[in-house]
């Protein structure tokens, strides 16, 4: 790796298709060539010259073709994000010269193991290489990293193998804690060594975590509890404990009498000037919308409800909480008998259907509000599972300065993942087909498109692909067979190809 040679066809004869990079034969066949022609000629170890490494120009279309035949592809299936094109690129060529470092007999058809004892000089760069780690191949069974005086806290990327089955950190100089519950997802894994380091003594809850390997592999690790300590620990235990609950009975009071989410009527009669009809800007048979400015300046949106809700603090509560530049921030709320308000950022008053209809966007602006929208739900399902959003075009609106999309709608409450995905595949066809019913695109798709696309957009050939390619995505949606992860990685492929063809020009469909 470190000689400088000059590259040839082997340093490529990796495992790039062991469940990461073609899904067929054939595929894998033409990628292997693929790689070997465009990197022929560069003279400098590869792992070396990482940063000066670029997929070829279609690789992106690759890339997005195998996620559509097999979106179980780790690089399509991982919540990361954002793709990286070049990470993936990166990822493909330092595989191949890992595998064959670790001395498989056969790098072309297998990657069966990572195995980096006493290789001081080299252990620690591909440790350095998260992309890799993060689209680890599921080939790999076992991972050897022993006797290479490695410093520094536990490596976790090596955990992103959750299918290996032995591990071997010992004889380095690895400190601080254990990400024992990181261990949890590995159930393969049979053979641990951390032997001969200098990790932090584990934790009581941790036992389990002792149980599960033999104790040989913890010797001299610095994990193994010291009943000495343990003395120590519960007198300070006995005299803290007092000081602490004087602490959380401080702060429950602190929590109970002071609430700064809390809105009264008079506050709200004074953001709108008594909630004049000047500052009323939408109503409904349910709730009406007031512009107002808050006494420091602020200004906000304030919806005022007309119907009862028996949870309505409740959810407030929750929604105050959500914190992401797609999502509307919830300022607080106002429950009365009088009145039951809720009070958010200002977003404007453009929403995403007044700017389709009246704006009449390019293609790329419309993927760029399409990827803003799955950031904010894939936050949501991240962070806060029991909170929905009500996703329409006539609840989403757009920043005024940055044009960024913000969900302004949510619902708190059970709800299942599959009908969230639906909901943004109707969302995405309507982006792309100014508010066509999705059983009439389906019905168009894929030869009579050009009947249901906005013809506003004016595609050219490269970006009529992309228009088609996202409302594949979008009756893939509605059919419920994606997950929202997958959604986001192959929406920001689209966008991606979307913006590197915008400046050239093609015949116009």
């Amino acid at each position: 790796m470190t000689t400088g040679r000059e590259l040839n066809s082997a340093d490529f004869n990796g495992p790039l298709h062991q469940s990461h990079m073609a899904s067929t034969p054939s595929t894998r066949a033409s990628l292997l060539l693929f790689f070997i022609t465009f990197l022929y000629s560069v003279y400098a170890t590869v792992v070396d010259d990482l940063a000066n490494l670029h997929p070829p120009p279609d690789f992106n279309t690759t890339i997005i073709s195998n996620c559509l035949k097999d979106p179980s592809l780790k690089y399509c299936t991982t919540n990361s994000s954002s793709m990286d094109l070049n990470e993936i690129f990166r990822f493909t060529i330092v595989a191949s010269h890992l595998c064959n470092e670790s001395n498989n007999p056969n790098c072309i058809e297998s990657f069966p193991k990572i195995d980096l004892r006493s290789r001081p000089k080299i252990a620690p760069l591909y440790l350095s290489f998260t992309f890799f780690w993060k689209y680890c191949p599921i080939t790999i069974l076992s991972i050897d990293l022993s006797n290479n005086s490695l410093k520094g806290s536990f490596p976790t990327d090596v955990l992103l193998c959750a299918q290996i089955q032995a591990l071997d950190l010992s004889h380095n100089h690895l400190s601080g804690d254990v990400p024992i519950q990181s261990f949890s997802p590995l159930t393969n894994l049979s053979l641990v060594n951390l032997s001969y380091n200098q990790f932090s003594e584990s934790k009581i809850s941790d036992s389990n975590f002792f149980k599960r390997f033999n104790s040989s592999s913890f010797i001299n690790s610095g994990l193994l509890p010291s009943h000495q300590n343990y003395r120590i620990k519960a007198v300070l235990l006995l005299l803290g404990f007092p000081i602490l609950i004087v602490l959380v009975v401080g702060c429950l009071w602190w929590l109970c009498f002071r609430n700064k989410h809390e809105f009264t009527i008079p506050m709200l009669k004074a953001a709108t000037n008594g909630f004049s009809k000047k500052n009323m800007v939408a109503k409904s048979e349910d709730f009406a919308v007031y512009r107002g400015i808050l006494r420091d300046g602020t200004q906000v949106r304030i919806e005022v409800y007309l119907s009862d809700s028996s949870n309505f603090v409740e959810e407030c509560k929750v929604v105050v909480q959500l914190c992401h530049k797609n999502l509307v921030q919830v300022y607080g709320w106002c429950s009365n008998p009088r009145l039951r308000a809720l009070v958010t950022e200002w977003t404007g008053e453009e929403s995403v259907e007044t700017w389709l209809l009246e704006s009449a966007p390019s293609l790329k602006h419309r993927f760029k509000v399409l990827v803003g929208v799955l950031k904010g739900m894939c936050y949501l399902e991240e962070q806060w599972p029991e909170v929905g959003c009500d996703l329409r075009t006539s609840n989403v609106f757009l920043q005024e300065a940055s044009m960024e999309p913000l969900i302004a709608r949510f619902k708190v409450g059970e709800y299942s993942s599959t009908k969230k995905i639906y909901r943004f595949g109707v969302f995405l066809l309507e982006m792309m087909t100014n508010g066509r019913e999705a059983g009439y695109v389906k019905m168009m798709y894929p030869e009579n498109l050009v009947k249901v696309i906005d013809h506003r957009m004016k595609l050219t050939e490269n970006t009529f692909d992309q228009a088609k390619q996202a409302i594949g995505i979008g009756l893939m949606c509605i059919d419920r067979k994606l997950g929202l992860g997958q959604i986001y990685n192959m929406i920001t492929m689209v966008y991606e190809s979307c913006l590197l063809s915008a400046p050239q020009s093609h015949q116009r469909i």
